[in-house]
């Protein structure tokens, strides 16, 4: 059977990506240029500064990733392109260049949703086995997604405001860390211990999360305690917030997986770098005799290589595109 090249776009936030997968499995060269150091002074992503980086950078990480491959576009099968959800400035720039290369070259456009994105990067670590539940976990999503097979999406669960990822940011920010403040509070915790006294979020018999009650109590917290002048443990306060945060996401995803009668786990997102999720969801699925997969940490942030899997399976199954297609920032999964 012929091979197929994808080459993918990713640009939803701060990094420019691009990537070429051969067959939704194999990383043939990719290419991440990431504004993280530049964003930081600015404690977050600032859309405009992002968009405008994109702008400066994506033609050289298409030359770059090109070279990379020793490939030329000739030996390209189709170009998969994130339309959305993300920074509608940034998602733009990296559906324009899509377009341009697929109208000079005559190449198929296939849009791919950022979840599905992040789901298929774990194609990349080992084929996917069906049914199976994903656990999208992200600064800008917190859901439990049901696939049957391929490109089959059903959200049986999300989350009702703040997004998991974008919780332990703001705590960060709280409690002084440096941005990105998420990964920091993974790694104090481990020197702390859970004796702050803080909500469990959303412990109910539903498969949806709330992150925004446990934030404002770390947020009332650390304010009464320096009112009364008190200092505050970071690291047992990043290991309290951290035991209820992963202890909810493990409890709803084994009970749906249960109920669901789904033997198949693959984690996904920027907080499945996560060490502590990681690990207790690793435990929890040994202990069910369920199977999980992690996506390699190289593919748990934002990557071009990630929508290169997704977009095989999406050309696959002939989700083309014409040219009139605008990026979305937001919309759903389906």
């Amino acid at each position: 059977m012929k091979d197929t090249y994808i080459l993918a776009f990713e640009s939803s936030c701060d990094e420019t990506s691009v990537s070429i997968i051969k067959n939704g499995s194999e990383e043939i060269a990719t290419v991440v240029l990431t504004q993280m150091d530049i964003h930081a002074k600015y404690g977050g992503v600032v859309p405009e500064i992002a968009s405008r980086y994109h702008v400066e950078s994506i033609t050289m990480v298409i030359e770059e990733c090109l070279t990379k491959a020793n490939m030329t576009m000739d030996e390209i099968d189709a170009i998969a392109v994130t339309y959305g959800p993300g920074l509608i400035g940034s998602l733009l720039v990296g559906m324009q260049a899509a377009k341009t290369l697929s109208y000079i070259y005559n190449k198929p456009l296939v849009p791919v949703h950022h979840i599905a994105g992040h789901i298929y990067a774990n194609n990349l670590v080992e084929p996917m086995k069906f049914p199976l539940l994903a656990l999208v976990v992200s600064g800008g999503h917190t859901e439990i997604v049901l696939m049957q097979e391929d490109y089959s999406f059903k959200k049986i669960g999300g989350t009702l405001d703040d997004a998991v990822g974008e919780a332990y940011d703001k705590v960060a920010r709280v409690m002084r860390l440096p941005y990105p403040g998420g990964p920091l509070i993974d790694r104090i915790a481990y020197d702390g211990v859970d004796s702050y006294d803080l909500p469990t979020p959303l412990d109910d018999d539903s498969y949806n999360f709330s992150f925004s009650g446990i934030k404002s109590a770390v947020i009332n917290l650390v304010h009464n305690e320096m009112q009364r002048g008190n200092l505050i443990r970071n690291e047992d306060l990043a290991c309290s917030f951290q035991n209820r945060v992963v202890n909810i996401l493990v409890k709803k995803v084994i009970r749906a997986m249960k109920e669901y009668n789904v033997p198949n786990l693959i984690v996904a997102g920027g907080v499945a770098a996560n060490k502590c999720l990681r690990a207790r969801l690793k435990d929890a699925c040994e202990k069910e005799g369920f199977n999980v997969v992690f996506p390699a940490m190289k593919y748990c942030t934002d990557n071009a290589a990630m929508i290169g899997a997704a977009g095989y399976y999406a050309y696959k199954l002939g989700r083309i595109a014409d040219l009139n297609i605008n990026s979305k920032a937001n919309d759903e999964l389906n």
